[in-house]
């Protein structure tokens, strides 16, 4: 689906490719919206039950894969984001974009080993993945 760049087009029309101050090129999608990251986000939701057992376990199931997530060609960073108020526990790997068609293609490894992993989880529900592009502003 992303491929080769440009891996982005929500109207199905062509996007088209702008130099990139921070190194490399930027895809436009819209006027004014370029993007040179894409990011896949694993989130899910966790319960307080048992002092948090199932948050402690999605930690755990991340560390086991996060050395993986890490080697992938073309990661940029790799975050952790955990809600104590609506018990959010998400990771969101951004990788260069001209890169992130290459992790598609694998499936987004190690991504089906996690989420199997944390399904198994008592506690954890909700277990979603969403892709976007990602920039600062």
């Amino acid at each position: 689906r992303w491929g080769a760049i440009p891996p982005f087009s929500p109207t199905g029309k062509a996007t088209r490719r702008l130099p990139n101050l921070r190194g490399g090129a930027m895809t436009e999608i819209a006027k004014g919206v370029s993007f040179d990251t894409v990011a896949r986000e694993w989130r899910m939701k966790w319960s307080p039950d048992a002092d948090k057992a199932s948050l402690v376990k999605a930690q755990e199931a991340l560390d086991e894969v996060l050395t993986e997530v890490k080697a992938i060609p073309g990661v940029k960073s790799v975050q952790r984001v955990v809600c104590g108020g609506c018990l959010d526990f998400k990771v969101v790997t951004s990788l260069e974009a001209d890169k992130f068609g290459d992790w598609e293609g694998s499936e987004f490894s190690p991504e089906k080993k996690f989420l199997e992993k944390v399904k198994g989880i008592d506690g954890i529900s909700f277990v979603e993945t969403q892709t976007y592009t990602l920039m600062p502003m």
